[in-house]
């Protein structure tokens, strides 16, 4: 069972980028999946989410910018960036979940298996 990070890499400030986590080993169809991020000497924090039903969640600091799907039939989740800021910069995780909702998804205790580690660099 793995989660599989990529397309993570260096974008100027207003720019765009697609990240996307694969998973492999087990179908993740009825998993919740998230996305967190964790600045450069910062603790890691919550950066979007979306239930097995296809509900989202954002950040706060991401509403509006960032949009997170899913893809069941090649069981991944992607992460679609727009207007970044250098603030931004971070290493990207994504997450899958059995159980929760959307309020608790927000939490990175609610997820059960976690991938490596994307980097996203925003230059100003």
């Amino acid at each position: 069972v793995q989660l599989q990070a990529s397309g993570g890499g260096l974008v100027r400030a207003g720019g765009s980028l697609t990240i996307s986590c694969a998973a492999s080993g087990r179908t993740f169809n009825f998993y919740n999946r998230g996305w967190f991020r964790q600045p450069p000497g910062k603790e890691r924090e919550f950066v979007a989410a979306i239930s097995k039903s296809g509900g989202t969640a954002y950040a706060d600091s991401v509403k509006g910018r960032f949009a997170v799907s899913r893809d069941n039939a090649k069981n991944t989740v992607y992460l679609q960036m727009n207007s970044l800021k250098p603030e931004d910069t971070a290493v990207y995780f994504c997450a899958a979940a059995s159980r929760g909702i959307l309020s608790t998804l927000r939490n990175s205790h609610a997820y059960d298996i976690w991938g490596q580690g994307t980097l996203v660099t925003v230059s100003s």
